[in-house]
């Protein structure tokens, strides 16, 4: 076990490592691509860019399907299984690309033409976008169960080393714009295409050189097709209540509103995404390990892997979230050249429900890991489907384009209550002692926020940036080290900060 623990640790390290050059590295190309494309073209690319993540949802569902039965196999320690579940796996994808290519050339192509609100004159390259994002979905699709096998098998570091190449690669391709006289939005969509399809190469040749399961064989195994099917097309229902709760709210917005609103919203996104990645790579490195103490019947373990994760993935995202919520105005400014309308409120709404909904995925992997996913699914995707019919009543009302985003952290709201008690039936989950475990944390948020509201009431600019962010992270680290860690976490502190320090001095 302690063995295991040091393995999520290190794992965690390296996909922190991987987000922090993965942020500034998309922070900085989100603000050269808005410069170089323009405020309208950037709407453009996030509306036309999203029509295709209406279909690709399937290989969502897939993915996870896959991730799940082939962590299950590996901590059952059965590797003919694993070969198994990879091959049926990858068959499914394969198919699912093919449905994908044929839903967006007849239905998404025609919704595409008919019904988005897109600048007349732009309508040749928005068909460009079109197409190639078209084509790069139908690789990624491709590409999951080389991820699931890397992630399943816990090598972050190659996940990691992929990631940042695939970020470098993005960013080189935004200052290809600048040498071409080329329209721009054609050429920024077909080079992210180009970039898509060589990581997915880079993925597979790893793979095939470092696990022998991960070489594809066609294999027909009915039963293991109908478990996957199966926990797939239960997952399918809640990733279109994902797609509708983003891509479906960003079209009502951009019906309602236009293409500049979706600019801001598309902003917004890519903030909530930057600031969540650090969250979801430090939840994708436990992940494998419910899984794994779930099919080991390792009970305890299992439920104190749920409520670390949650625990540390709030904290994590607090005390990146409030120094921004703070400051989203001057943070934006410094970030853009160019701020579009409804950008600050909407990135200071996003991270509010990312920090609602911080303790989904914990929650969701575990529930996963018993495969008994039915009426769980089913009862997360009606209530996610109250904030897509929810936007569109609130807007036809003539309510301001800020209205989605209340909208969705009240019935985020309602889902988390929802996870809790179906895994408190479904596994036993002891919830008075996550309950006790909530109460902790909201102590630390109410002792955290007041201090940098004071400063930055008190000075503004680059000042209030600083000063706040300063004495909110001082405070916050005092409040979360006392209140909500436990005896042995501190002592895993203290024991970290003893080598750290060590270290230093000893180079001194």
């Amino acid at each position: 076990m302690e063995y295991q623990n040091k393995r999520i640790a290190k794992n965690t390290l390296l996909l922190y490592f991987r987000m922090g050059v993965i942020m500034l590295v998309s922070l900085y190309t989100s603000r050269v691509v808005l410069g170089t494309l323009g405020v309208e073209d950037f709407g453009i690319y996030s509306v036309v860019g999203g029509v295709i993540v209406l279909f690709s949802f399937i290989s969502g569902s897939m993915g996870y399907g896959t991730q799940r039965f082939l962590t299950h196999a590996l901590g059952k320690g059965d590797k003919l299984k694993v070969a198994k579940t990879f091959s049926v796996s990858m068959s499914i994808h394969i198919g699912a690309a093919f449905l994908i290519l044929l839903l967006g050339e007849t239905v998404g192509l025609w919704f595409l033409n008919s019904q988005l609100n897109l600048p007349t004159a732009r309508i040749d390259a928005v068909n460009w976008v079109y197409q190639f994002s078209v084509l790069s979905a139908c690789i990624g699709i491709v590409q999951v169960p080389y991820n699931a096998v890397i992630i399943a098998n816990e090598k972050m570091s190659v996940f990691a080393y992929l990631s940042i190449a695939e970020a470098l690669l993005k960013l080189g391709i935004v200052y290809l714009l600048t040498w071409f006289s080329f329209d721009k939005l054609k050429l920024y969509a077909i080079l992210m295409f180009f970039v898509i399809a060589i990581v997915c190469v880079c993925y597979k040749i790893y793979c095939n050189q470092k696990f022998k399961e991960s070489l594809y064989k066609p294999v027909w195994d009915k039963e293991l097709f109908k478990l996957q099917m199966g926990f797939s097309g239960w997952t399918l229902f809640t990733s279109a209540a994902d797609v509708s709760m983003t891509q479906g709210v960003n079209m009502l917005l951009n019906v309602f509103y236009g293409v500049a609103v979706n600019a801001a919203m598309g902003i917004a996104n890519q903030v909530n995404n930057a600031v969540n990645s650090f969250v979801q790579n430090f939840q994708v490195a436990f992940m494998p390990q419910i899984i794994k103490s779930y099919a080991a019947n390792e009970r305890e373990r299992f439920f104190n892997l749920i409520i670390r994760s949650s625990k540390f993935s709030f904290l994590l995202l607090f005390a990146l979230s409030i120094p921004l919520i703070l400051n989203m105005e001057l943070a934006l400014k410094i970030w853009l050249k160019t701020v579009p309308e409804y950008a600050v409120v909407f990135c200071e709404l996003v991270l509010i429900d990312s920090l609602v909904t911080t303790f989904v995925n914990p929650m969701t992997n575990a529930i996963a890991a018993t495969g008994n996913i039915k009426n769980f699914y089913l009862t997360v995707t009606i209530i996610k489907l109250l904030i897509i019919s929810g936007s569109f009543v609130f807007l036809s009302m003539g309510m301001p384009p800020t209205i989605v985003l209340f909208v969705k952290i009240t019935v985020d709201c309602f889902l988390f209550i929802a996870r809790a008690l179906f895994l408190r039936s479904m596994v036993g989950f002891p919830l008075r002692r996550f309950a006790s475990v909530l109460v902790r944390l909201a102590a630390v948020s109410m002792i955290a926020i007041p201090l940098p509201l004071i400063v930055c009431s008190q000075t503004s600019g680059l000042k209030a940036l600083l000063f706040s962010g300063a004495s909110f992270e001082i405070v916050f680290i005092v409040a979360a080290f006392v209140v909500c860690l436990d005896k042995r976490e501190r002592c895993m502190v203290k024991g970290v900060w003893s080598k750290v320090r060590g270290r230093l001095l000893s180079r001194h």
